[in-house]
């Protein structure tokens, strides 16, 4: 049977702290607040200490609708040593992208009101933590640099002209060049969890096929002979985790099967 373990310094251990809310006079009593807690992942590599989760208990009523409101307001209010990401809070970015109760997704497209119950945020899964929510994209970048994601070419772009495509061809794009390479779709991948080492994931070879479907770019069959590998490209068994978790309502399994199916005829 196999077994598997964790490191040492990646246990959950000891009692976090715990941020009652205290109302100002403004507010008014306790119970005049929608009070919500909020128990999030924190740890602190230079400290030396195991992580922990911390708990903080906000009034809704003081804070904005979206879990990454909440945040603002811990990290400007509460604990200033808060760590995440964040950028355009408006759901292009990627930057947000975290665990909010057992789902991947955009701590900035999340509403606090869909949430019930306690709230709990963990960095994205499987991936190295740098600091609390904050996880290590050092390898995703390198595969997604692997696929070569520029326009490839080997004719002479007509003087004076653009390379130009039909509506139908750019069409085939919808879908692909959505991507803003949130890592939620790949970190929610076991398949990813187990074999990232290899398997590009779900969000590289969703753009990867995104240069395949171009009718612009010329190097397809460089592209296929890059992917068509018993690791790289299919470990995926179609589990659809990736489509269920994006952000952004696209299907990297489809794009997935399309970039198997090219293969397939391309040898027939």
């Amino acid at each position: 049977m196999a077994s598997f373990t964790l490191p040492k310094n990646s246990r959950i251990t000891g009692k976090g702290q715990v941020h009652k809310h205290v109302p100002s006079n403004a507010e008014g009593s306790p119970a005049g607040g929608r009070l919500k807690q909020f128990r999030i992942y924190r740890y602190d590599p230079d400290s030396g200490a195991n992580p922990r989760y911390d708990t903080f208990e906000l009034d809704l009523d003081q804070c904005g609708p979206m879990v990454l409101d909440a945040l603002f307001k811990i990290k400007n209010e509460i604990d200033p040593t808060l760590t995440f990401r964040r950028s355009c809070r408006e759901g292009i970015c990627g930057s947000c992208s975290m665990n909010v109760n057992g789902t991947n997704g955009l701590a900035c497209t999340m509403a606090i009101e869909d949430l019930k119950g306690d709230i709990r945020i963990t960095p994205l899964p499987h991936m190295e933590v740098i600091k609390d929510l904050v996880p290590d994209f050092t390898h995703f970048y390198a595969q997604y640099a692997s696929i070569e994601p520029w326009l490839q070419t080997v004719t002479t772009t007509p003087s004076g002209k653009e390379r130009l495509q039909t509506p139908e061809q750019r069409e085939k794009l919808d879908g692909l060049y959505e991507c803003i390479l949130c890592a939620c779709c790949s970190t929610a991948c076991p398949s990813y969890w187990w074999n990232s080492d290899k398997f590009l994931g779900p969000a590289i070879l969703l753009q990867a096929y995104r240069w395949l479907a171009d009718s612009r770019d010329e190097m397809t069959g460089e592209r296929l002979d890059a992917l068509e590998d018993p690791f790289r490209l299919y470990r995926c068994h179609t589990i659809m985790n990736c489509a269920n978790v994006c952000p952004k309502g696209l299907n990297p399994a489809k794009a997935i099967a399309e970039t198997k199916k090219l293969i397939v005829e391309r040898a027939m």
